[in-house]
Order: C-alpha cells, then structure tokens, then sequence
C-alpha cells in the first residue's frame, strides 16, 4: 500500500514541519518513507509545499504527481492542486483561509476553518496541525500511538513550548466536525 500525500500553502503555515512530521510517524511503523520539500525564495509568505510518500513497499520515485491526499492551506494552493488528487482521493482545506469548492464528486473534500480555530482555542500558529489532525483521522494514515511518538521527534528541543500545544490542535482537528456532513 502507498500513499502520496502533498500539502501546500504559503511559507510560514508549517507544511514543511507537517511533512516532517507524518514522514516521521510513517517511519515509527516501519513504513518505506520519502519526503521532498519545495518553496520559493522567500522567508514567509512564498509558496511552500511537501510531497510525502508512506509505503509498505520501496518507492520509486519522490516526485508526487497526482497526490492520493492534498492539504492545502491558501487558495493558491487548492487551485493548483485540487484538479490532480486522484480519484478517490480526498482534499483537506482551511476554509477560514478561502471560500472555495473544488467543483469534483470523484474526491472527498473536507473544509475545515482551522485557522479560525486555531484563533478561537489560542493555537495561533498551529492552522498546520488542526487540519493534520483531521487528515490523520479521516484517513487512518497513521496509527494513534505514533502520533505522540513523532511529535516527541519533529518538536525541536528548543521549541519544546509547543509540543502539548501540537497536541491538542492534532486533537482539536481529529473531532472538528464529528458526526457532520463535511462537503
């Protein structure tokens, strides 16, 4: 089984920390792991996307071309991106950050305003996890206990503030929405 994962947004939104992050839980299962970040020049604000791949076999190529799952973080992004999710695929997108329906019925799309949440639970900053979190739930990408494993890895010693705040965006995003039609 492989999956091909690509999260885009803008630098700054933390797409290159998620990657890192489910690169590191795919590798806490013994999983066959590539991660390939790519962003403009600029320091924030330029484009900013991560091609994750998870296998039980080797992988070929890093390259991810037609994502069977695509987080997207900024309109841009979606645009580009929405039309190349596989069929059967499915699409996270933070909602606070644009009103847009990527016009497909052969995908699962999720809208989730996670940096409003992010706001409203005094996560600023974490959009990033809260729609990790309901990624990692919808698809099961990851088993719960090496969510917390990976998180111990990816939190750097000298942002070890965070790591519980990490925690409860990745859970604030797992329930958002339970029990409701999400589009």
């Amino acid at each position: 089984m492989m999956t091909q994962i690509l999260l885009a947004g803008f630098g700054g939104q933390g797409i290159l920390f998620t990657g890192k992050f489910l690169a590191y839980a795919g590798l806490l299962e013994d999983r066959e792991v590539s991660w390939l970040p790519s962003y403009g020049p600029e320091m924030r604000g330029g484009t900013a996307n991560c091609s994750v791949i998870l296998s039980d076999e080797a992988i070929g190529s890093p390259i991810v071309l037609r994502p069977d799952v695509l987080m997207a973080m900024n309109l841009p992004s979606f645009s580009r991106f929405a039309p190349l999710v596989r069929q059967d695929g499915f699409i996270f997108a933070d909602s606070s950050m644009f009103a847009a329906d990527c016009g497909r019925t052969d995908v699962v799309c999720h809208y989730v305003p996670a940096t409003q949440l992010a706001a409203n639970a005094d996560l600023d900053g974490l959009a990033n996890m809260i729609l990790l979190g309901k990624l990692l739930r919808v698809t099961e990408l990851c088993r719960p206990e090496s969510i917390r494993k990976a998180m111990e890895k990816t939190v750097p010693p000298r942002k070890q503030q965070l790591f519980e705040s990490n925690l409860k965006a990745l859970a604030l995003g797992a329930d958002f929405g339970i029990g409701e039609k999400q589009g």
